[in-house]
C-alpha cells in the first residue's frame, strides 16, 4: 500500500522555502543526496498538514474577511479564490481577551483543498 498524497501548498510558505533553499544548499555542497532531500519535504508536507488540522489545536485564530471577488476557479479538487479589496478581521480564539485585529489588503488569495487523504472516502 502506497503512502497517502499530502499536498505541497506549505512549500511556498517562507519556512517552506528557507527549508528547499537550505536542502539545495546541502545538495549542492555534496552534504545530501537528492533523494533524502525529497523525502524531507514529503515529511514536511505530512506534519505541516497534520498539524495546521483544527483537531490538533495549533491554530487557534479566527479569520473573517470582507471584500470583493475577482477570480475563482476548480481545478484537480483544489478551489482558488482571488479577493480584492479586503479588510480582514483576526480573532485569537484561546484566550477571554478580545485581541481583534484588522488588516486592509489590496488582494488576497485563497487556495481551499480537500481535506481527505488519498484513498479515503
Amino acid at each position: 500500500m502506497s503512502a497517502p498524497a499530502y499536498y505541497e501548498l506549505y512549500r511556498r510558505s517562507t519556512l517552506g522555502t528557507t527549508l528547499t533553499d537550505a536542502l539545495d544548499t546541502l545538495i549542492s555542497d555534496e552534504k545530501i543526496q537528492p533523494q533524502l532531500a525529497m523525502r524531507i519535504l514529503h515529511n514536511f508536507d505530512r506534519i505541516i498538514s497534520e498539524l495546521l488540522k483544527a483537531e490538533s489545536g495549533i491554530a487557534k485564530s479566527k479569520l473573517t474577511f470582507k471584500g470583493d471577488l475577482h477570480t475563482y476557479r476548480f481545478c484537480d479538487d483544489v478551489w482558488t479564490f482571488i479577493i480584492k479589496n479586503v479588510l480582514i478581521k483576526l480573532t485569537d480564539v484561546s484566550s477571554n481577551d478580545s485581541n481583534d485585529s484588522e488588516i486592509n489588503v489590496d488582494k488576497f488569495k485563497i487556495v481551499a483543498c480537500n481535506s481527505r487523504k488519498a484513498g479515503e472516502s
